[in-house]
């Protein structure tokens, strides 16, 4: 009963005597929290070579960004923000050997949305003449192995990115390539079936959404490979514009499309296809999936040791060259 009174008193006299007690805590808190400084972006001669995006001049985080420091960059103006904002993933890193294995994730999470994508084409977008072809029965099985092909290409890209660029960008172009020009096969027959058909192509014809993911992913694949506009005007595209931020939006269009599109075809097709034996049930379709994401999962762990036992003198994880040779390359 002491303890309480004398815990009431205090209480009511600081009340009486300081009646701003709670707005001086208030702004305490907000002093507090604007003291936190945003981590100071640098110039691309002061980042290591690995971390170079060509036709970007500016505006990069340090590469052994805290990770309160990867936490505020989020909120600042960076050349990733856009990025980052436009998927919701976080794109920092501590090292250059974090930073690889993050992409190697990466290349794994698409690989595995490339064979995503084969599930529905078979489920719902085959032309009717290759419905239960072998062609058909394959068609997810090689999808499951083209995703193989693709982490383990796109990983091995990242290796001679230094040494030999261009190579490294037709490896990781054509590790991508491949599979959506194979998950696509269905849809380039039945567009060749309707072509010019002045009359309907009937359950081969195609909605708008299919060309709608076609043009997105069309364009996706070139932002990719171009690099524009960044290219042509170096330093003005750093923090808005530039072909990644354009890549995310074509991508995320296309996948919006591509579900519109598949959507269209269940509609459309539902009658005929109730009529059709699946080609593959609920358990293969799980299994093929699991085999998949651990055969993935093996690899990005076989170039991830790789990466882990390479000295830190090798130049994969080295900072590069010198601000005169930046400099030439500007010229």
């Amino acid at each position: 009963m002491c303890w309480a009174r004398r815990l009431r008193g205090g209480w009511g006299r600081r009340s009486r005597g300081h009646p701003d007690a709670a707005n001086r805590s208030t702004w305490r808190y907000r002093a507090t929290m604007l003291s936190l400084k945003l981590p100071q972006l640098l110039r691309v001669h002061q980042v290591p070579r690995v971390f170079w995006e060509e036709g970007i001049m500016s505006g990069y985080r340090c590469p052994t960004s805290s990770a309160l420091d990867c936490v505020l960059s989020s909120f600042q103006m960076t050349n990733e923000t856009v990025n980052i904002w436009t998927h919701f993933l976080p794109t920092c890193s501590m090292s250059p050997r974090a930073r690889h294995i993050c992409y190697f994730l990466d290349y794994g999470a698409l690989s595995l949305y490339s064979l995503g994508c084969a599930f529905p084409y078979a489920a719902y977008s085959m032309p009717a003449s290759w419905l239960h072809s072998r062609l058909h029965q394959l068609f997810v099985p090689a999808a499951a192995l083209n995703s193989f092909l693709c982490t383990g290409l796109s990983c091995y890209s990242r290796f001679p990115e230094l040494e030999n660029p261009g190579l490294s960008k037709v490896l990781r172009t054509a590790a991508f390539a491949y599979p959506f020009l194979f998950d696509n096969l269905p849809l380039f027959y039945r567009l060749r079936l309707c072509w010019g058909r002045a009359h309907s192509c009937g359950r081969d014809a195609l909605s708008c959404s299919h060309g709608y993911h076609l043009l997105c992913a069309l364009l996706t694949g070139f932002l990719f490979a171009a690099r524009l506009p960044e290219r042509l005007a170096p330093g003005r595209f750093d923090y808005i514009g530039h072909s990644h931020q354009l890549f995310h939006i074509c991508a995320v269009l296309g996948t919006h499309f591509q579900l519109e599109a598949v959507l269209a075809d269940m509609g459309s097709r539902r009658g005929w296809l109730a009529m059709q034996e699946p080609i593959l049930g609920l358990e293969a379709t799980v299994a093929t999936l699991s085999l998949a994401v651990i055969g993935n999962l093996l690899i990005i762990a076989a170039f991830t040791a790789s990466l882990l036992r390479s000295p830190g003198a090798c130049p994969l994880l080295q900072g590069g060259p010198l601000e005169e040779e930046l400099e030439a390359k500007q010229q």
